[in-house]
């Protein structure tokens, strides 16, 4: 997963986030009480300018140096954003320009008042979910990892669990590039007592 990253610049603290997909964990029940998408685009004008709702009910929006702000809530119930801040001549040329530090500011304050409310966590909670996730799919990785060396070294793997593992690793991997560390890692752990 890619995490937002802070760059200084001067006194004021501006977001850099990468085009990538991001995908947050959002507490429990949250996104039935927003209302689903609807809720989350409703939201969304809250904090930025020009949101516009798609058919899938995603929205896009704008603030200030945050270009594009993009997000939805997935089916598997995960806040789902994609973030463009401007950089380098424009990023410049907007701070330089009248009460263009102050709406940098603004727009990091509304990013993550944004994030705040659509996934139920303050920002260090956020950061505790990530790293809980990166610590699953690590571990579901691992689990893949270890169930291939076992079958590649021993000889007494019957040709039917060997077919379970395979069939277990696929599913792993498609949970893993889902984004589901906890689907992964309740697949990992069912491959694990396979060769247990």
């Amino acid at each position: 997963m890619v995490k937002p990253t802070a760059l200084t610049l001067g006194l004021i603290e501006v977001i850099e986030v990468a085009s990538d997909m991001e995908r947050f964990e959002v507490k429990r029940g949250l996104t039935k009480s927003l209302g689903g998408n609807a809720g989350l685009a409703k939201l969304a004008t809250q904090y930025f300018d020009n949101v516009v709702v798609d058919s899938d009910g995603a929205f896009t929006a704008s603030f200030a140096i945050l270009t594009h702000v993009q997000g939805e809530f997935s089916a598997d119930g995960k806040l789902v954003v994609d973030v463009t801040q401007m950089k380098g001549d424009d990023l410049s040329g907007f701070l330089s320009g009248d009460g263009g530090r102050e709406a940098a500011m603004e727009s990091r304050k509304r990013w993550s008042g944004f994030l705040d409310e659509a996934t139920g966590y303050n920002s260090k909670q956020r950061g505790d979910k990530a790293k809980e996730g990166a610590k699953k799919i690590s571990k579901s990785k691992s689990a893949i990892s270890q169930a291939q060396k076992f079958m590649e070294v021993s000889a007494n793997v019957s040709a039917e669990k060997k077919q379970e593992a395979e069939d277990l690793i696929r599913q792993i991997e498609e949970k893993l590039s889902e984004g589901n560390g906890t689907r992964a890692l309740s697949l990992s752990e069912k491959l694990n007592k396979l060769f247990s």
